[in-house]
């Protein structure tokens, strides 16, 4: 049985569009909402910006439609994470902390508000019921997959969560909303991080913390400086182009050091490893396991599924060990686990602080 009423989060893309729509088509009461998010929500409407997209796509399915202000909770609990990463000399992943605390967590909290039990988005993902847990699965189409941005969401969470777009493929998605003639049938893919208006981090730092910026070192592993960083936050581990040295073979970036405000690089052998430690572990099922464990293991949204041995540390730490050695773990990404059997069901994740050399 469909909740009540539906609030479906626009964004101003054909994804959401569809989401909404293919809810209408199901007899679902749908009300439609847009977070304001980082500018005030009078200048984010102007123009052909993606509120205004919304607004469009909500007057022509005929939902109501609401732009909530959320830079407060944005504030506190992405941007400023997203600065504090960066000065740790980690590489974050915003779009995982904004699922879990704004768009389903505090938006959820406002959709009670507008009499909705339930919110949906356009992520390609799944919901399943199993008795009386609820699990997290990846969308169909594995090329738009995004269920490991959505790995921290808990059982309450997933409970009230819907993705309709779970079972189609962004082609039968582009598809519905041609014959349905939507007004953002044509609108090209948004970017990753949606605050960062012209994709470039970096630009953003620079405005938000100059600080951060302090030339430094570029060392080898054994302390040999052979160059001069431009600032930690420009890097990124696995980072080749752009160095600025010169060497017999490649040099990757294998560590970032932010107390020495230095760069440590080596070769492609050297930047592989085989295990590395997780912290900040959640469950999916609310449930943390007794005993180290098998499981396929995704260090980045883009990348392969790898097997993978989970060991338990502490409470909320566990150590992953790959079958085979890995390049570019980067402390502050996030390290998603899913089933070593049932390859599309997500365990649960948590944020790679420190990797382990492999033996080579």
């Amino acid at each position: 049985m469909s909740p009540a009423r539906v609030l479906v989060g626009l964004s101003g893309g054909v994804d959401s569009a569809v989401a909404a729509t293919r809810l209408l088509e199901q007899g679902v009461d749908v009300v439609g909402a847009t977070l304001s998010l980082w500018h005030p929500p009078e200048e984010e409407g102007e123009g052909s910006g993606p509120i205004d997209r919304a607004r469009r796509v909500a007057d022509y399915l005929g939902i109501p439609f609401h732009l909530i202000d959320a830079r407060e909770p944005f504030e506190t609990h992405v941007l400023s994470y997203f600065v504090s990463e960066y000065a740790a000399g980690r590489t974050p992943n915003p779009c995982v902390v904004c699922n879990r605390l704004i768009r389903f967590n505090w938006l959820m909290d406002q959709a009670e508000a507008l009499g909705a039990t339930a919110v949906a988005t356009g992520h390609y993902a799944r919901v399943k019921r199993v008795g009386d847990v609820y699990q997290l699965l990846r969308g169909r189409d594995r090329r738009k997959d995004q269920s490991y941005f959505l790995h921290a969401l808990d059982q309450t969470q997933l409970s009230r969560a819907i993705f309709p777009l779970g079972e189609l493929t962004k082609d039968q998605v582009r598809q519905i909303a041609r014959q349905r003639d939507l007004p953002v049938a044509e609108q090209a893919e948004s970017q990753d991080v949606c605050f960062l208006l012209d994709g470039d981090y970096r630009r953003f730092l620079l405005q938000r913390a100059p600080n951060l910026f302090r030339p430094g070192p570029i060392r080898d592993a054994a302390g040999r400086v052979l160059g001069r960083h431009q600032g930690l936050p420009g890097y990124t581990i696995g980072q080749r182009k752009g160095l600025g040295i010169s060497a017999r073979e490649p040099l990757y970036v294998m560590a970032i050091d932010p107390a020495e405000n230095a760069l440590v690089v080596g070769t492609a052998q050297e930047l592989g490893r085989s295990e590395c430690l997780v912290d900040a572990m959640r469950y999916v099922s609310g449930v943390a396991p007794t005993e180290s464990f098998h499981a396929l293991g995704q260090i980045r949204y883009r990348a392969q599924a790898v097997p993978v041995t989970v060991t338990l540390v502490a409470s909320e730490r566990v150590r992953v060990r790959f079958d085979s050695p890995q390049r570019a773990l980067t402390p502050g990404q996030f390290l998603v686990l899913y089933d070593q059997d049932e390859e599309n069901l997500v365990l649960g994740g948590g944020t790679i602080c420190r990797a382990q050399r492999s033996v080579l």
